[in-house]
């Protein structure tokens, strides 16, 4: 394993909102300690946190309740994607004041951008950012992937850490763990959770599951497992943990399965249901049959 902090299991944690769309900075923090319990650390205000519906004040008191909870015992991950570069530079420097570790950046969704654009735009950033920058490829938002001859240039600047990488593509994959998996100073974290053993076994550096949020333990368990080089069991707690996500991801749009799983953190008394618009919570009679259905399969599983 590498010789690095940034690794292990990073979860990317749901944006806890009071009724009045401010954050719940106590839920905040009892789902970061609840992370704690199994040396889990938390990545504040990424794609399952709700990134493109929150206000920079809402990230900002996300962010500082998550580093007061850490405390220093757990790395913290803030996002600071933005289509405004200002704004994401703005929010490096901000939250590496409240104590944040790492940023994380997407790059601009809004107008298409060539390689060239994409490039200049993470070095600059990393170039301004005052701590370490993590970037993060999910085409699924962004509709463009980061091509890996780019960031594998980009990979020796000393301020830029690593990849987190949810595009899923086999093949993208293990030429990615091809080109870093011996690298101490570029890590390669998984964002797609259904391959987190496989990622770990080829030399990924950690994995990034939304399913953590409820259930970190078994994740854990995966990585201590692949890290102990016990890949059978990693392969055991991988279909595990699979399942989790068919909880409140089957069916659903990446919106809906945010609200659903929220739904799940409220009935495991971590935080409300609020969402930020244009997500919105579940009807009363959808929400109420959906409970039924989390009560009865949840405790199969954790």
């Amino acid at each position: 394993m590498k010789n690095t902090r940034y690794k292990g299991v990073v979860v990317p944690m749901v944006s806890p909102l009071r009724d009045n769309h401010t954050a719940d900075t106590e839920a905040t923090k009892r789902i970061v300690e609840n992370f704690a319990k199994y040396d889990v650390h938390p990545f504040v205000a990424g794609t399952t946190g709700e990134v493109s519906g929150l206000s920079i004040p809402q990230k900002s008191d996300l962010v500082k309740a998550a580093v007061e909870a850490a405390n220093d015992k757990q790395v913290v991950y803030a996002s600071v994607a933005s289509n405004c570069f200002s704004e994401a530079v703005d929010m490096s420097k901000s939250f590496a004041d409240m104590g944040a570790d790492v940023a994380v950046a997407t790059l601009p969704s809004y107008y298409p951008i060539t390689e060239a654009q994409a490039g200049r735009f993470m070095e600059e950033l990393a170039d301004a950012s005052p701590i370490p920058v993590i970037f993060y490829n999910i085409t699924a938002t962004t509709n463009w992937s980061i091509p890996l001859d780019l960031l594998d240039k980009l990979s020796h600047h000393p301020n830029i850490a690593g990849l987190k990488d949810s595009e899923r593509d086999q093949d993208r994959l293990d030429r990615a763990l091809d080109l870093w998996r011996d690298r101490d100073d570029f890590v390669h974290l998984i964002g797609w959770a259904a391959m987190s053993s496989y990622a770990l076994q080829k030399g990924s550096t950690g994995i990034v599951p939304s399913s953590g949020n409820f259930a970190p333990k078994p994740y854990a368990e995966l990585y201590n497992a692949a890290l102990a080089g016990d890949f059978a069991k990693a392969d055991e707690i991988q279909e595990l943990t699979n399942k989790l996500g068919v909880l409140y991801q089957q069916g659903r749009t990446l919106g809906e399965s945010l609200g659903a799983l929220k739904v799940i953190m409220s009935h495991c008394d971590l935080c409300g249901t609020q969402v930020t618009p244009p997500i919105y919570k579940m009807s009363e009679a959808d929400e109420a049959e959906y409970r039924k259905y989390i009560a009865e399969e949840l405790p199969k599983l954790v």
